[in-house]
């Protein structure tokens, strides 16, 4: 008998190009490290990685039936969204203003059009905060930012980071909070690492936050 339940790992999409050579002088561009190009002719395959992502996508000749700029709304999460908006625009890339939705939705419609609200989302913007750019083809990219897991996305017991950039960043969020939680014992917490440990966990498996 196999197992009840078996891991299904989403490790590759395919976007549609119409220049192989220009995509990847696009996402290699953004910093995206390059894993393979392979084949020529009738038949090539170039695979790139975001930084810190489990996912990679994959572009080239002969390997999709898609028209060249079909591939909208892919998501991108950061856990700052001001820094990733700054990164992509320091590569040139023509990224939007940051934007909440002002309406159910808003965040899939296309730029300039109804129901996307200036700044970040409301209550500190996890999950309600985006950003877009698209690639030369016009791929759209969805940058959303998510500091605070909804609660079971991420098991407690195995917290990770995808990037030291990301751990530094929730370092300095559980540096914030534990300032105010100094503030409210009157003392220097000689235990902050663990205070930290804690925080930084709880946060990014969406369960109770220590105070």
């Amino acid at each position: 008998m196999g197992a009840d339940v078996v891991d299904m790992n989403l490790e590759v999409v395919v976007i549609p190009v119409s220049d192989t050579d220009r995509a990847k002088e696009f996402y290699t561009g953004l910093g995206w490290r390059l894993d393979a190009d392979l084949g020529s002719g009738d038949f090539r395959i170039v695979q790139l990685t975001p930084p810190g992502s489990g996912c990679s996508v994959q572009f080239g000749t002969g390997i999709t039936g898609a028209a060249p700029g079909s591939a909208q709304d892919l998501y991108l999460i950061v856990s700052d969204i001001q820094a990733a908006r700054e990164t992509l625009s320091g590569h040139g890339v023509a990224v939007s203003e940051v934007f909440h939705e002002g309406a159910p939705g808003a965040r899939f419609h296309l730029a300039g059009t109804s129901g996307r609200a200036g700044g970040p989302g409301p209550k500190g913007g996890s999950y309600g905060t985006f950003a877009t750019f698209s690639d030369p083809d016009g791929n759209g990219w969805l940058v959303q930012e998510i500091t605070t897991r909804l609660p079971g996305r991420v098991d407690p017991a195995a917290t990770s980071f995808g990037s030291a950039s990301d751990l530094a960043d929730a370092m300095r969020r559980a540096s914030v909070a534990h300032g105010e939680h100094e503030k409210r014992i009157g003392a220097a917490d000689p235990d902050w690492p663990d205070w930290y440990a804690r925080y930084m966990a709880a946060e990014q498996a969406g369960t109770e936050l220590p105070t």
